[in-house]
């Protein structure tokens, strides 16, 4: 058994959510052949608290908007160190990077196939973690600041 073209559609939005809200390291996994609960399982995870809460909103707004459909569960919005959404048919684990660390789901599902994901999604994997403000707000990659080039300047 494989992951449904329905569930794929819900992992391509869940994904891209998450990639607007600048997550990293999402990845999607076909849970299907394992679990006869669901069929995926998709991980993002964040460097704090409210960018947690932030991603696992705006995955919430998008699948509302865009195929009208909400969780069925949702747990750990208090904690906002792992918010798991349950849609059924695929369920979206947004985690703190501490918490992703230290549970390793990727690592408990890694004989799982993956799945496609949008090209933000896969970007995401290259940055090693999100950039944020004093106020925990996420940035923009061109928002932060360049590296110290210690002293050198051009003075042209």
């Amino acid at each position: 058994m494989t992951a449904t073209e329905h569930s794929q559609e819900i992992i391509n939005v869940a994904a891209q959510a998450a990639a607007d809200k600048l997550a990293h390291n999402i990845i999607a996994f076909d849970v299907s052949d394992v679990l006869s609960i669901t069929d995926a399982f998709l991980i993002a995870s964040a460097n704090n608290d409210r960018q947690v809460k932030s991603i696992a909103e705006e995955i919430e707004d998008k699948l509302r908007e865009q195929l009208d459909i909400k969780p069925v569960r949702r747990e750990g919005e208090r904690e906002g160190r792992w918010i798991l959404l349950d849609y059924l048919d695929i369920v979206v684990h947004v985690q703190h990077s501490e918490e992703r660390s230290f549970y390793s789901l990727d690592r408990l599902w890694k004989d799982c196939p993956e799945l496609p994901l949008p090209a933000d999604a896969l970007a995401s994997r290259n940055r090693p973690d999100a950039h944020t403000d004093e106020a925990g707000n996420a940035l923009a990659p061109a928002e932060v600041a360049p590296a110290d080039n210690f002293g050198a300047e051009d003075y042209s």
